[in-house]
């Protein structure tokens, strides 16, 4: 009789124990699996609720009817991220259903990402962030229809915003950045990636009274000028700069850029309108720099690289001056004898 009751010591203490010890290194839906091995593995796991903070749905069937279900049990009650990105057949429906369901809260959310739900409108967005008022990373990307009715839900219901992906909303307009900078002055992270509805106006607003951004990108918004690029010196945290296909940018807005002196990432990809001036600006006044793309630029020449060897050599690990026609060619060893501690660089061949 020994053995059986060893065994069913282990099924009953040991087992449970381990899959609690392993299931945080799983990805989710494998530890979900771990719920079906015993009625003792459940009621251990279950009991775990870091390991329900987290619910990942991310290009998942059925997405909506099953984060419905989800959030109907107890163990998901303080969630604290919720994945949708690309996630299948989620609609406003749903969320309004859980805004009308007894007991769901999402008061405990801090990170919610709906990039590319599609069927998601300004009402979806409405019902979703009135579930969560503490949310503080929200993701939107490329959901074309949302309007600045949606900047509006969002900055009613969730006042905690650091973190804020737009990219790809193409109707989101001056309107919605003034509503951004009149309430997230705290906030680290933007992406208006395409949105090309925006004007300087709607940017200076931002810049002017959102002066802790980390990281801001503007990624192709062929459409700004130097007016609103010359406020971008004054953000004093950045660290990450996306300009890619700034085509109005000159180097009076580049030389206002370069006193943001914790910049660390630099893309000035088909940024044409710069040269050497702009560049070594930045070099002097951005000396922690560790990427830096000048991607297509035909204005630069070895000028401002040896303006960067001086100040930079011991940061920059990638740099990409393919396309610089004024750069001349380089093998790797002449590379690394300006940066030694550049291990990524693309140059024209």
């Amino acid at each position: 009789m020994a053995a059986p009751a060893a065994d069913e010591a282990w099924y009953r203490e040991t087992e449970p124990r381990v899959m609690e010890l392993v299931s945080p290194r799983l990805p989710q839906r494998d530890a979900c699996a771990l719920l079906a091995v015993s009625p003792w593995c459940y009621r251990a796991l279950v009991a775990n609720s870091r390991l329900w903070e987290v619910l990942d749905l991310r290009e998942m069937k059925n997405a909506g009817d099953r984060l419905i279900s989800a959030l109907s049990l107890a163990r998901y009650r303080h969630l604290k991220v919720l994945n949708l990105e690309f996630a299948q057949d989620i609609e406003d429906r749903h969320f309004v259903h859980l805004k009308e369901m007894s007991g769901i809260s999402l008061e405990n959310l801090e990170l919610l990402n709906l990039n590319a739900c599609q069927k998601i409108s300004d009402k979806g967005i409405e019902a979703v962030t009135s579930l969560c008022p503490n949310l503080q990373r929200l993701a939107i990307y490329w959901i074309v229809g949302l309007t600045d009715s949606s900047i509006g839900h969002i900055t009613k219901n969730c006042k905690q915003i650091v973190d804020l992906n737009l990219s790809g909303c193409k109707n989101i307009s001056d309107k919605g950045m003034q509503l951004i900078a009149n309430n997230y002055q705290e906030l680290k992270k933007l992406n208006i990636t395409r949105c090309v509805k925006l004007t300087d106006d709607g940017l200076k607003q931002v810049l002017l009274k959102c002066s802790s951004l980390e990281s801001l990108n503007l990624y192709a918004l062929s459409s700004f000028t130097d007016r609103v690029y010359k406020e971008i010196g004054s953000l004093s945290n950045l660290t990450f700069l996306d300009l890619c296909g700034a085509q109005n940018l000159t180097d009076d807005g580049l030389a206002c850029i370069s006193r943001c002196g914790c910049l660390t990432y630099l893309n000035l990809t088909w940024c044409v309108r710069v040269t050497d001036a702009g560049i070594v600006a930045i070099a002097q006044g951005c000396r922690s720099l560790e990427l830096l793309s000048l991607f297509g630029i035909v204005g630069v020449t070895d000028a401002c690289l040896e303006a960067l060897s001086k100040s930079c050599s011991s940061s920059l690990t990638t740099l990409d001056v393919n396309g610089c026609i004024g750069i001349k060619r380089r093998s790797r060893d002449d590379l690394l004898k300006l940066f030694p501690s550049l291990s990524c660089f693309k140059v024209h061949s």
